[in-house]
């Protein structure tokens, strides 16, 4: 009986030959599927194209940055560095860890209330809300 094999499902272990080690592959990510952002929400929100952004992006970081590249970080088909994102955060007028968490177009969002509220109201809302933690009510 005549067997066939798919190579791309043998393990390397079995591809090895005689005598000559090889260290196992690394999986490579798919396209698309780098952590997720609000890079391009936060960019919209500002109500920046992608040349704009890139470019002030670029001149924050010192480095060329396309539009096309900003494009792809914001697909999540390419990676970012801290120096990207710290960039990108001054350039929206937000932090670094709003990037990555806060969607600036959800109005229900508590940082979106947060953001409207004024100085007295928002030590009103964190009364509220430590009062529901204790109480769960």
């Amino acid at each position: 009986m005549l067997c066939t094999i798919d190579l791309g499902l043998v393990h390397h272990v079995h591809m090895r030959k005689k005598g000559r080690q090889t260290k196992p592959m690394k999986p490579q990510r798919a396209p698309g599927t780098y952590r997720a952002t609000f890079l391009r929400q936060w960019r919209e929100h500002r109500h920046l194209t992608l040349e704009k952004a890139a470019s002030r992006i670029g001149e924050i970081t010192a480095e060329s940055l396309s539009y096309s590249q900003l494009s792809r970080i914001e697909r999540g088909e390419q990676p970012y560095s801290q120096a990207i994102l710290e960039a990108a955060a001054d350039a929206y007028g937000t932090d670094p860890a709003s990037i990555l968490m806060r969607n600036p177009k959800d109005p229900d969002a508590i940082w979106s209330i947060w953001d409207q509220a004024q100085p007295g109201q928002r030590r009103t809302i964190v009364e509220v809300a430590k009062t529901i933690l204790k109480t769960g009510t």
